[in-house]
């Protein structure tokens, strides 16, 4: 069966928000193993496509979509032009030693990732069932159980799959697992609250604490997601905040301790506060998805800068550190 076949025999079954269907599926795009920076002890992560913001630092820019599609990696690129030979469509160009894609006529039958080579060309997101996801994560049970980890879904956003998260949250409490999500908190409450009750921990973003700034540097306004995550604390739910410090965008001082005040009067569901400064990991992956990468050029913070806000932040909350 062909890449088209397979996923295309499960697209009719896929759902953001159908909480009765028995053969829900999810778009996954990724699923990582003996994670331990997400949620506490050795982790599975399992990552679902789709995500409201958008994010002009993203990392994982490929999770935006609430669809497959197809990722290219110039550097493994042979010049073979066997892509655009193949495509039914005609949807790919070699031009001037260049492969191009024409993203509207794709119909991700998936013959250019087949006779691909090289490997140069993927296609990013997959349809799962709850069991097939949970038959991935209880592979690692005995690394869950000597290390007290467990399952952690994470995103794009989670909650715009907001029927199989649950389903997905459910089963794995049935099965002994402590449950974790990441998420922006940007979604209705009645959702968010119906997600949190299958929910051990929680680890979210703060990105800016202005509102048109937020929306300004992620297309949204920040007041939903500031009013679940009052919500997760009201139902004393463990959280454990993070904000990524993004060069010119958000590293202010005035905003850090806007941000660290708010996180104080969450109470004890902090668990702890991370500082997460900027790094261009993730920037050759808008280029793969033919995007443009708006912060090209900008530098990770100095770390004396990084130092200093961290002093600031530790003046109203506990157990703050610096991730990477």
């Amino acid at each position: 069966m062909s890449i088209s076949m397979r996923w295309k025999e499960r697209q009719h079954k896929f759902s953001l928000d159908d909480k009765n269907k028995a053969d829900l599926t999810g778009l996954v795009f990724d699923i990582q193993r003996f994670a331990v920076h997400d949620g506490g002890g050795i982790r599975t992560l399992v990552f679902l496509k789709g995500c409201p913001l958008r994010c002009k630092w993203c990392q994982n820019p490929e999770s935006m979509g609430i669809r497959p599609e197809i990722m290219r990696i110039p550097h493994h690129c042979i010049s073979c032009v066997k892509c655009a030979s193949l495509c039914p469509e005609q949807a790919i160009e070699y031009r001037e030693d260049v492969v191009f894609i024409d993203r509207e006529k794709c119909n991700l039958c998936g013959e250019c990732v087949e006779k691909c080579y090289a490997g140069s060309m993927t296609i990013v997101g997959r349809y799962l069932t709850v069991d097939e996801v949970m038959e991935e994560v209880e592979r690692d049970r005995p690394f869950y159980n000597t290390s007290q980890g467990g399952v952690t879904f994470s995103g794009g956003e989670p909650t715009m799959q907001s029927a199989f998260l649950i389903q997905a949250l459910q089963e794995a409490k049935k099965h002994g697992l402590h449950t974790a999500i990441e998420s922006c908190c940007m979604c209705t409450p009645g959702i968010f609250h119906e997600v949190l009750k299958h929910t051990d921990l929680v680890l979210t973003d703060i990105k800016h604490m202005d509102s048109e700034k937020h929306k300004e540097l992620t297309g949204m306004p920040n007041n939903q997601i500031l009013e679940n995550i009052s919500l997760a604390a009201r139902m004393r739910k463990k959280m454990r905040i993070r904000i990524p410090l993004i060069p010119g965008c958000n590293d202010s001082a005035e905003n850090i301790e806007a941000t660290a005040m708010f996180v104080q009067s969450l109470g004890e569901s902090v668990e702890g506060l991370d500082i997460l400064p900027y790094h261009r990991l993730g920037e050759p992956k808008w280029e793969q998805l033919d995007r443009k990468y708006l912060l090209s050029g900008i530098r990770p913070p100095e770390r004396e800068h990084v130092l200093a806000l961290k002093e600031l932040v530790s003046t109203y909350c506990e157990n703050v550190s610096i991730g990477g």
